[in-house]
């Protein structure tokens, strides 16, 4: 393939950084750099190159910054504690239909966050409170229900 304008600068960029890091000698840099300009093929470009990395050698870091001054990682958020919430909010949407998944998903990541150390504890305390709420109306109303059909009976 035929080498362009920005092949060969990009070649000589690599000469002129390989130069500069003392991989080579002023002669050699500058006879490099002239058949670079007379190249005529990507091939003839990668021969130039061959043996110099593809950009500056990486410097490891002087100073890196100590640990204490890193910021802390935040820990995740259990996601059975989210599903327990909006378990819970969706008792009232669905007329405490979502009440028993978001009492057993609010327990089930109570246990989990205990054991991980995830946060997300409001989230699953919120689910288990509207679950149980929830599930407390529909054992009520059962109870009304049974009740007045004995009484109609």
């Amino acid at each position: 393939m035929l080498a362009s304008h920005a092949d060969r600068e990009r070649a000589v960029d690599v000469l002129r950084a390989g130069y500069g890091e003392g991989r080579m000698e002023q002669e050699e840099f500058e006879r490099r750099v002239a058949r670079a300009y007379a190249a005529r093929t990507v091939g003839e470009l990668a021969l130039l190159v061959a043996d110099l990395p593809q950009g500056p050698a990486p410097h490891p870091v002087a100073h890196p910054v100590p640990p204490a001054f890193l910021p802390a990682p935040r820990p995740r958020v259990n996601g059975k504690a989210v599903a327990s919430a909006v378990c819970g909010g969706l008792c009232l949407l669905t007329f405490g239909l979502t009440g028993i998944p978001a009492v057993v998903l609010g327990h089930a990541a109570r246990a989990e966050m205990a054991r991980t150390g995830e946060e997300g504890d409001a989230l699953a305390l919120t689910g288990l409170a509207l679950g149980w709420l929830s599930n407390a109306a529909w054992a009520v109303l059962l109870i009304l229900s049974f009740v007045l059909a004995l009484v109609a009976a």
